[in-house]
């Protein structure tokens, strides 16, 4: 019997109605924890690309924290950010679910690598526009806000989509803590009995999908940025 034909055979008995709700649990949890990780780390990249700026923070100490920050977790691979996470939490004895663990883990990751797409797109803009700011008494988060900010989304953004699609497929490694995402419910289904590629072919297809659709979204985003027009403030 070809592989096509057992595929064929499988198919009616894998497609049932309780292994598709419990691929879409796990998709489910695939997003909360890729999306709301990467949302949580953004927030935080964000501050922490804020807290680099010697126009912002005058404080050496601070930037200086900040940038140790970006430069650590940059560096360490996610599966290790993740096993670290997981073991603290259960050496300080805190009774967290694992869903919590991966947003944190994801979050601590996407936090550098928002902080330095940000930083990239503060640069872009010319210190004259800073200058100028602030010499119209404009405050420096103001000068930030209204001035900086909106001429460096198209600088920021098209990396940061790329970073967020990566850290929906680095959420695999998720599974290694038992946390059920789509790669670990492929294995148990593979467990069970089923053929693994029609189990992890499955997979492979919804994290197409889940990709597919937040990349859409936001080439979608990208487009009003890029051509919603942007203010300067005029150079002598």
């Amino acid at each position: 019997m070809s592989a096509w034909q057992i595929l064929a055979n499988e198919a009616p008995r894998f497609f049932t109605w309780w292994n598709i709700a419990f691929l879409a649990q796990a998709v489910l949890n695939t997003l909360i924890a890729s999306v709301v990780g990467c949302a949580i780390g953004y927030a935080l990249g964000f501050l922490l690309a804020v807290l680099r700026l010697p126009q912002v923070m005058r404080f050496g100490t601070v930037r200086a924290a900040a940038i140790l920050w970006v430069e650590a977790f940059r560096r360490i691979p996610f599966l290790v950010l993740l096993l670290l996470v997981f073991f603290l939490s259960q050496a300080l004895r805190l009774e967290v679910p694992l869903w919590a663990i991966a947003v944190a883990a994801v979050a601590i990751r996407m936090s550098a690598l928002a902080a330095e797409n940000v930083r990239a797109g503060f640069e872009s803009v010319r210190p004259q526009q800073w200058e100028a700011a602030l010499t119209m008494n404009f405050a420096p988060l103001s000068a930030l806000r209204r001035v900086v900010l909106p001429q460096s989304w198209r600088v920021i953004l098209p990396p940061s989509i790329v970073h967020v699609l990566s850290m929906v497929k680095e959420t695999s490694l998720v599974s290694q803590i038992g946390f059920i995402e789509i790669t670990f419910a492929a294995k148990m289904l593979t467990q069970r009995g089923f053929s693994a590629i029609l189990t992890y072919g499955t997979a492979l297809v919804l994290y197409f999908c889940v990709s597919w659709a937040l990349a859409s979204m936001a080439r979608a985003a990208e487009r009003r940025l890029v051509t919603r027009p942007v203010a300067t403030i005029p150079m002598p």
